[in-house]
């Protein structure tokens, strides 16, 4: 019998997640059915216990539901536990398991795709919403230097005194603060994205090798507009994180390993 999953989110039409889970089965021989379902703003928990009901295995969740994800699950990895948002569910009887997958798909998107260290390298990731929550504690195992920014400087230095314990350097700070610094690595984790004349980066914010990295896909975004007209070596959308962080999910989900180089690439339009 097909086991069925889901991704939900409010918007959730444009996803990719469908497709790239059916290239995950197709390579593992996996039967599964995967599809994307809208839930109300006010209706996240209804739709999990409605996808539940109907013996749904589990599911992915993107915006605006991963903090509310956090709430409901009864169990957490813990990378979702200290990331306090949950991108990924597993239902098990009346349990509902609760996982975050984001920041290893980015840091092996960034590390094994982009072929880019991030040990010891200054790392700036604009944003404190639940998709910063979710990579934070990567990062940092991988060794980077991290300097979380926000236009409300609280939330950034919020989210980067709850990691002070993981011994791993990380700090918080407003948009004005980081004048006069260059980063290896900047990485917006902001869902909406900003508009060209808001972004408050300052021009001299690339140190000579950076890469820019948007964690939205699709289209050219205004951050990455400004990386590419201010001195950003390599620009990169955030496709790459979404494959690998739907192929953490399937692991955990499947106990199989898919080939994310295949996926990508054919996502890319390279096959």
């Amino acid at each position: 019998m097909t086991d069925k999953y889901a991704v939900i989110g409010n918007p959730i039409a444009h996803s990719k997640s469908p497709l790239i889970h059916k290239m995950f089965a197709e390579q593992t021989g996996q039967d599964i059915s995967y599809e994307a379902v809208l839930a109300p703003l006010d209706g996240f928990a209804t739709t999990v216990k409605r996808l539940r009901d109907e013996g749904y295995k589990g599911c992915n969740v993107t915006v605006p539901f991963k903090f509310e994800a956090f709430q409901l699950a009864t169990q957490l990895t813990p990378l979702a536990e200290k990331a306090q948002a949950v991108n990924t569910l597993k239902f098990d009887g009346d349990t509902i398991l609760g996982n975050n997958t984001d920041g290893t798909g980015l840091a092996q998107d960034i590390l094994y795709n982009l072929k880019i260290a991030l040990n010891n390298k200054r790392v700036l990731l604009m944003g404190a919403g639940g998709a910063a929550y979710g990579v934070t504690l990567p990062l940092g195992h991988v060794g980077a230097k991290l300097t979380i920014v926000n236009r409300t400087a609280d939330k950034a230095r919020a989210l980067a005194s709850s990691h002070i314990s993981d011994k791993f350097m990380v700090s918080g700070c407003s948009f004005d603060e980081i004048a006069g610094q260059q980063f290896d690595v900047v990485i917006n984790a902001t869902s909406a994205g900003l508009t060209y004349s808001e972004i408050p980066l300052p021009p001299t914010i690339f140190a000579p090798g950076a890469l820019a990295y948007d964690m939205m896909y699709g289209r050219e975004t205004p951050f990455m507009k400004f990386a590419h007209e201010h001195g950003a070596a390599i620009v990169s959308d955030g496709l790459g994180m979404l494959v690998e962080q739907a192929a953490e999910s399937f692991w955990w989900w499947r106990s199989a390993r898919p080939d994310t180089r295949l996926v990508l690439e054919a996502l890319r339009g390279k096959k």
